[in-house]
């Protein structure tokens, strides 16, 4: 068997909860081991390794380690390799099957309530989803699984210590053929609680069927069964006061149940039988006994009778006769013997307890014929022993004594196949075997079963011998042969101290667990469990074919008597060794955290108590006694060779030389460990601890340095990748590029030769060769005049000279162009522009080409006046008021006799001209009596009103200057509307001083301009000459 595989998850995982092997314990001490139990358990790991062994404490809660991905992590992995589980020791049972073609088995052991069977599911259900899978494949597998809850309800019940505790023993062969996959399955069952069937304890229910059926039947059937749905009317099922409990859904396990036995392929008929049997149990125990006048028992139309003569196929008279009489042989007569109401109830309850027992064995029979398999090829197989464990209670009884002589057989078994395991290695390997110091409770063994000595032995000889034999003559009795045994003590034997915790119908063993100590009573009639033969030959004629078929096979003619229950059960167990010492084992030590089924809770009382009898601690001795850690040689250099620079990377010699070399230069002392032909031993964990702690740091100074290697090599791979690239792409490129100049110079060429001809036939109508030359010249040309067309409409010089192709083109483009500035320029004029340059239009008409003053006062734009209200005095204004003024501008008035200058203000309103000073309006020119204005050709500012005069004391003509010449005349004009009146004389100026007498203003040019009066007494006007563009 591959007994001892990787440790490493062990050793790396140390410091983190606890340790996952109890063999790398620094100290083997009982303290120690609990304290390491109880730190994993409060980080909800249950589970921990003995070597192979695995510990499981129950957390009483769901943990999320159960599911199909933990499943697949744990496959085909090494057993030490990952956290400690129950998948890893099930896959490595597997593993080692298929691979050594060997038999194992599975020992799950604990007390009730430690989660033994829970243990068994899982396995089962492992092995479900991990083997190869095929349609029979599945049906034989769901046929185990589905094995669980029907024999769970028919061999379960709740007990003090376990809502669903096992009450027999369990062993499940799971078969697998050279693929390893599961093709078949045997059970045998072991010393099932009979007892159970007719008494419970309080607090304690019979098997779940009962109830099940009760809670969970349809109305039909109960009504077929004669049942009520109210498990109180019915005495086998109260009497331990709980046959409801919260913690149990009858009516699902019910669902259940029923759906398993469909699948394991129970028919209608064996179903009905089936549940009639368990019915017929029910009402027997509802059977009650009347006393007749001499004291013997009497059943008179009695209702439960003739329900359980119905259910069982026999006859009802037949029936109450057997219940009350026994048949006595006498030479070749009978002779019936009535029953007192004690031997009555007597044969009711044995009648009970045969039923329910035979027909638990026919259901496992029943079960394996649905799981066998007819094929002779070879199969492995892994067995699951799901074994009672040691049972300590306030009373122990028959059964208990039968459980804990099992317990120490098994312990017996235990321990001797530990040992050979550990002497075959070592023998193997050639280390010297150093014996081992641990209890061997063979002399325990002995006193239970030893021949004619045996405490069974004398049980059965006190239920065989004529008289009256009861349970305080075998107490007696074995008082008498075994009072000077060190592990037997009774009231009679016992000091005066420990006489006070013994009654005197006790008897105590002190196992390899413990004190135990048994109560007698019920010894003989449980070891007897005797059914009279007259009731057995009735149960022969039933018609119910289970009963039949279970009674029918009973050796009925042999006048010897039978076994008793306690050799039946000595017997199988002793198979039971037999086949189990032919195996490989594998153990599962199931262990209660608490009493209360409490999570989170950990009892070191308790643990305490089950660690000693399930002899964990001798166990782990055992692997401890030698050598604590060992391994091939092979994976032991593959794992540590770093540590020693002869063997890292690589040792060119033998496994076991570089491994020698290894532990030289780690330094190992002689004592320290073993060199064996395959295998390096090391005693103690330490030194394995400060190889691994050397291993871990040396691993990240490796992990360091290949890092930097790595990401060395990745950066000169990734730059020479590049480098290739970037030479590629150059590559390319080039010849991209040298293709494209190739392209481009052929384009050229063709293209000049093109505009040559298309230059020299430019003159010439279209043609092939000159249309492209001409079209280049259009667009060419189009496309400067785009970039360089004119800004205003006054720019007459910027449009580019059109090629001669071109020039009609040209010309009608330039008109389009002129009319789109034009609309662009008069959608941009405002109101007042407008009317600014209304003013100007009308200027232009009077003016242009006529005075030589008037291109340079084209820029300057026309304003509303020249002085506002606010300039001029206020009491002008109210003399005016009536007449609104329109424009007002300051002038130089010449007078008339003399032509002396007045600095004056001229304003316009809407019927005449005021001339004024200050405060006093000196003259007022009505529109209506100015005959005409005049002006000189030249540059200077002088203006003439010409106005009517009739009367000589009227004032003549008004001669004034103006330096807003233009803007002044052009407002008159539109005030007075006189743009005829305007005139623009060359030479001199005829004026009328007053009626009848005339002057002139003669105007001259010169360098610099004058006014003043000539000799001749005219008015002298000096102007300056125009500047010309």
């Amino acid at each position: 068997m591959q007994g001892h595989l990787d440790m490493e998850g062990a050793l790396t995982a140390r410091d983190r909860v606890g340790i996952q092997d109890f063999v790398l314990l620094d100290e083997t001490t009982e303290a120690a081991f609990i304290s390491n139990l109880k730190k994993r358990f409060s980080k909800d790991l249950i589970y921990t390794y003995i070597g192979t062994l695995l510990v499981s404490v129950n957390p009483y809660k769901e943990l999320d380690i159960f599911n199909k991905k933990q499943m697949d992590i744990y496959m085909g992995v090494n057993f030490f390799e990952l956290p400690p589980h129950i998948y890893a020791l099930a896959d490595n049972a597997y593993q080692t099957m298929l691979t050594e073609v060997t038999n194992h088995f599975i020992l799950i052991s604990g007390e009730s309530g430690a989660g033994k069977t829970e243990a068994s599911k899982k396995i089962l259900q492992y092995y479900a989803v991990s083997c190869p899978s095929t349609t029979l494949l599945d049906t034989v597998r769901d046929k185990m699984l589905m094995s669980n809850p029907v024999l769970e309800a028919f061999g379960n019940a709740k007990t003090l210590k376990n809502d669903n505790s096992s009450r027999f023993g369990k062993y499940m062969d799971i078969q697998f053929d050279s693929q390893g996959e599961a093709v078949g399955g045997h059970i045998l069952n072991y010393l099932l609680e009979k007892s159970r069937v007719v008494h419970q304890n309080h607090g304690e229910r019979n098997f779940h069927i009962f109830y099940q059926l009760v809670q969970g039947g349809s109305d039909d059937l109960l009504q077929q069964l004669g049942l009520e749905r109210d498990c109180q009317q019915y005495n086998y099922l109260t009497q331990g006061e709980c046959a409801i409990v919260s913690s149990i859904n009858d009516k699902n396990d019910w669902k259940s149940v029923k759906n398993a036995l469909q699948v394991i392929d129970f028919d209608d008929i064996d179903t009905s039988h089936l549940f009639g049997i368990v019915a017929s149990v029910v009402h027997l125990g509802n059977v009650q006994f009347e006393t007749d006048s001499k004291g013997y028992a009497l059943l008179n139309n009695n209702t439960e009778l003739l329900w359980v003569s119905n259910l069982l196929g026999v006859d009802a008279q037949s029936l109450q006769e057997e219940l009350t009489f026994r048949k006595i042989e006498a030479k070749k007569e009978q002779v019936l013997s009535p029953f007192t109401i004690d031997h009555a109830i007597y044969a009711r309850d044995a009648l009970a307890k045969a039923i329910y027992g035979q027909t638990f064995t026919w259901l496992v029979n029943r079960i394996n014929e649905s799981m066998e398999n007819k094929d002779s090829s070879p199969k492995s197989v892994i067995g699951l022993l799901d074994i009672y464990g040691f049972e300590v209670f306030y009373v122990n009884s028959f059964e208990q004594f039968c459980i804990n002589y099992c317990n120490e057989k098994l312990q017996q078994l235990f321990i001797q196949l530990t040992l050979k395991a550990e002497q075959d290695e070592y023998e193997a390997e050639g280390i010297e075997w150093e014996p081992v110091q641990f209890f061997n409770n063979k002399i325990i063994c002995d006193l239970v079963e030893e021949r004619h000595r045996g405490i069974i032995s004398i049980l059965d000889e006190e239920c065989l011998r004529p008289g009256d034999a009861t349970d305080i003559t075998f107490l007696e009795e074995l008082e008498e042969k075994m009072g000077n045994h060190p592990h037997f003590v009774t009231h009679k034997l016992a000091d005066k101290m420990t006489r006070k915790t013994l009654e005197r119908g006790d008897f105590r063993l002190l196992h390899y667990a413990g004190e135990v100590t048994y109560c007698v009573v019920g010894f003989l009639d449980k070891n007897n469990d005797l059914l009279y033969r007259n009731i057995k030959d009735l149960m022969c004629q039933s018609k119910n074919s289970i009963v039949k078929a279970r009674f029918s096979s009973m050796d009925l003619d042999n006048k010897k008597r039978p076994e008793t229950v306690a050799t039946q059960f000595k017997s199988s167990l002793l198979k039971l060794t037999e086949m189990l010492t032919a195996k490989e084992a594998w153990y599962i030590r199931c262990l209660k955290s608490n009493e209360s089924k409490q999570p989170g809770q950990f009892d070191e009382a308790l643990i305490r108590h089950q660690v000693k009898y399930l002899g964990l601690m001798e166990h782990l001795r055992v692997r401890r006694a030698g050598f604590a850690y060992r391994r091939k040689y092979e994976v032991f250099l593959k794992r540590y060779k770093p540590l020693c620079p002869a063997t890292w990377p690589h040792w060119r010699g033998g496994p076991a030389d570089g491994v020698q070399v290894l532990v030289q230069h780690l330094g190992y002392l002689p004592d320290e460990y073993k060199l064996g032909r395959t295998k390096i031993f090391i005693r103690h964990p330490r030194t394995l601890y400060a190889t691994e702690d050397a291993y871990e740091r040396c691993k990240h100074e490796l992990a360091t340095r290949l890092q930097a290697k790595y990401k060395g090599y990745k950066a000169k791979g990734q730059y020479r990748k590049q480098r290739e690239a970037a030479t590629k792409i150059e590559t390319v490129w080039r010849g991209m590029q040298a293709r494209k100049e190739r392209e481009k110079r052929t384009w050229a060429v063709k293209v000049i030769k093109k505009f040559i001809k298309g230059y020299m036939t430019r003159g010439q109508a279209k043609t092939t060769d000159n249309s492209e030359y001409l079209a280049f010249v259009r667009q060419s040309y189009l496309n400067r005049l785009k970039d360089n067309l004119p800004k205003t409409v006054l720019d007459k010089t910027t449009w580019l000279t059109p090629p001669a192709v071109l020039t009609e083109t040209s010309e009608i483009l330039r008109t389009l162009h002129c009319r789109l500035l034009v609309r662009k320029y008069v959608r941009g004029i405002t109101p007042q522009k407008k009317a600014q340059l209304q003013l100007k239009v009308a200027t232009s008409s009077v003016f242009r080409g006529k005075k030589d003053s008037y291109p340079q006062s084209v820029p300057h734009p026309f304003v509303d006046t020249r002085i506002s209200d606010q300039e001029m005095n206020a009491r002008v204004l109210q003399m005016i008021h009536n007449e609104h003024i329109k424009y007002s501008v300051p002038i130089i008035k010449y007078d008339r006799n003399g032509f002396k200058p007045r600095p004056r203000q001229l304003a316009l309103t809407q019927m005449a001209a005021y001339v004024i000073e200050e405060a006093k309006i000196k003259r007022r020119v009505l529109f209506t009596s100015l005959k005409g204005i005049s002006v000189s050709n030249l540059t200077d500012s002088i203006i003439v009103f010409h106005v009517t005069c009739e009367d000589p004391k009227q004032k003549g003509d008004l001669v004034m200057q103006c330096d807003y010449l233009f803007e002044f005349l052009a407002k008159l004009s539109v005030i007075a509307n006189k743009q005829n009146a305007i005139h623009v004389v060359q030479g001199s100026i005829k004026i009328e001083i007053q009626a009848g007498k005339e002057s002139a203003v003669d105007f001259s040019n010169g360098e610099e301009p004058m006014v003043y009066k000539a000799k001749n007494g005219h008015l002298m006007v000096v102007a300056t000459r125009a500047r010309t563009r």
